[in-house]
C-alpha cells in the first residue's frame, strides 16, 4: 500500500533513493528517510498539538532511532521523545531529544533504574508497586522527584498479546496515594495502549475501550481532590486525531508512524502527513524467473495484515521511468530474511546490482537494517546525511578494512 502512496504523493523520494543507491551513497538493506518531509510532518503535528494544548512525545523505534531524524523533528518543534524501552531513550538522547516519557510499553529492568533516572524523564510509567519503588529510589538517589504515570486496565480493554499488565483501574485513587508516598516520586497520571486503533470497516481511527478507562480513572481522581491528572493516550497518532483525543481529556500524545506518514489511516486516506520512508535493496542474483533481493530489513509491521508486496526494480543507470513494478514473495515471518524473491519472469532485462525499492510500514529497530536520512528531495538535489545501524548507532564503516574499528558518530573516531 505504501509503495503506491509513495508513487503518488512522494515520487521524489523514490527517484532520489534510486539515484543515491546507484552511486553507492545509499547502501543496500537501508531505510531512506526524507528528512524534509519528516520536518513538514512534524511541524504539522506540533501545530495541531499546540492548538489543543497537548504535549507531543515522538516515538522513534520504527525508524531505528535515527539521530538525523531525531534532530529533524526537534528542529521542527517536537523536542522530546518517548522511549519504548531504555535503549530507545538512550538513543533518543544521543540524537538530541529530551526524554518526555519512558517505561511504556517496556518497563525498566531493576538494575537499570539508575540509568533511566539519569535521563531525567519528564514522566515514567510503572505497572506495579515494585517498579514504582525502583523508579522512586533511583530518582531520589539522583536528587530529583520523578513524575510517575500508572499503567491501568479494566475489563474490556484491548491489549496486544504480550503487552498486558498494569494496575486495576478501579483502584487508581489508592494507587495514586501510594505513589505519592514514595520518597523521590509523585503520582502524575494514567496511561494505557492502544487508546485508539484504525478500524478498516469505518476507514478511520476510532477510540478503544482503553481511552474510556483512562477518562473514567481521571474523573475518579479529580473527585478525590486531584486537580490535574495527566492522560497519556498513545496509538495510531496523526494530526487528524488530536482534536478527538483532546476532547476525550488526553494531555499527552505520542506520534510515531505519523511522522513518516505510515499509519494505517494514511494508507487509505490522504492525511496532512506525507509518506517519508522507503526501503532500499538490490538484486543479488537470478534463479528460475525470480530475482533474489537482499534482505535484512524485510520486517513488515503486520498491523494492516500480511497482504501481497510489490517493489520497483530500477536498472543500473536508469531512473523511475525505466523501473519495473513487480510482485515480491517475502520471507515467512518465522524465517531469517536473507532474501525476498521478485517475480521477473516477464522482465528479462533485470540484472544483479539493479536497485529495488519497497514501500511498507517499518519497525526498523527489530531488524538488522541500516537507516539513512536524505535531504534535498524536494529541491531535486538529494544528499545522504549519514548512515546508522538499526539501534541508532553508527555502523561499521564500509570503507574500513579493520573489523576492530568502528565509528561512534559522524566524526568517525574509533571506540
Amino acid at each position: 500500500m505504501f509503495l503506491d502512496l509513495l508513487r503518488r504523493r512522494n515520487p521524489g523520494l523514490l527517484a532520489a533513493a534510486a539515484d543515491l543507491h546507484g552511486t553507492g551513497e545509499l547502501p543496500t538493506n537501508c531505510y531512506a528517510l526524507d528528512l524534509d518531509t519528516v520536518a513538514t510532518n512534524a511541524a504539522a503535528i506540533r501545530r495541531e498539538a499546540d492548538r489543543h494544548g497537548l504535549s507531543a512525545y515522538a516515538m522513534t523505534k520504527q525508524v531505528g532511532r535515527n539521530p538525523d531524524f531525531c534532530r529533524t523533528i526537534r528542529d521542527a518543534g517536537i523536542t522530546e521523545a518517548v522511549g519504548v524501552d531504555l535503549q530507545c531513550a538512550l538513543a533518543d538522547r544521543r540524537g538530541g531529544l529530551g526524554i518526555g516519557h519512558l517505561g511504556h510499553l517496556v518497563q525498566i529492568p531493576r538494575h537499570e533504574a539508575a540509568t533511566a533516572a539519569a535521563l531525567a524523564p519528564r514522566f515514567w510509567t510503572v505497572f506495579n508497586d515494585t517498579k514504582a519503588g525502583e523508579a522512586a529510589a533511583a530518582s531520589a538517589a539522583a536528587g530529583r522527584e520523578q513524575a510517575l504515570l500508572a499503567r491501568i486496565s479494566a475489563p474490556g480493554d484491548r491489549f496486544y498479546r504480550g503487552h498486558e499488565g498494569g494496575y486495576p483501574a478501579d483502584e487508581i485513587v489508592a494507587v495514586a496515594d501510594r505513589l505519592d508516598a514514595l520518597p523521590g516520586a509523585r503520582f502524575a497520571g494514567v496511561t494505557s495502549f492502544p487508546t485508539q486503533l484504525f478500524d478498516p470497516a469505518a476507514g478511520r481511527v476510532v477510540p478503544t475501550a482503553n481511552l474510556d478507562t483512562l477518562r473514567t480513572a481521571a474523573a475518579a481522581l479529580r473527585a478525590a481532590g486531584r486537580s490535574h491528572v495527566e492522560i497519556n493516550a498513545p496509538g495510531t497518532t496523526s494530526a487528524a486525531i488530536l482534536g478527538m483525543l483532546a476532547e476525550a481529556g488526553a494531555t499527552q500524545v505520542e506520534p510515531g508512524h505519523g511522522l513518516t506518514g505510515t499509519t494505517p489511516w494514511h494508507a487509505v486516506t490522504d492525511l496532512v502527513e506525507e509518506p517519508a520512508v522507503l526501503y532500499v535493496s538490490e538484486v543479488s542474483h537470478l534463479w528460475d524467473g525470480r530475482a533474489y533481493v537482499f534482505g535484512g530489513g524485510l520486517y513488515v509491521d503486520p498491523v494492516l495484515g500480511l497482504g501481497g508486496t510489490r517493489a520497483l526494480i530500477v536498472p543500473r543507470g536508469g531512473g523511475l521511468d525505466d523501473a519495473h513494478l513487480v510482485d515480491v514473495e517475502m520471507p515467512a515471518p518465522e524465517a531469517i530474511d536473507y532474501y525476498a524473491m521478485a517475480d521477473v519472469s516477464a522482465v528479462p532485462s533485470v540484472a544483479p546490482g539493479d536497485t529495488v525499492l519497497f514501500g511498507f510500514r517499518p519497525q526498523v529497530f527489530v531488524t538488522r537494517a541500516l537507516t539513512a536520512g536524505v535531504t534535498g528531495v524536494r529541491s531535486g538535489v538529494p544528499a545522504v546525511t549519514g548512515v546508522y545501524a538499526a539501534d541508532g548507532s553508527t555502523p561499521i564503516r564500509l570503507d574500513d578494512t579493520d573489523p576492530r574499528t568502528h565509528a561512534t558518530g559522524s566524526t568517525g573516531r574509533a571506540s
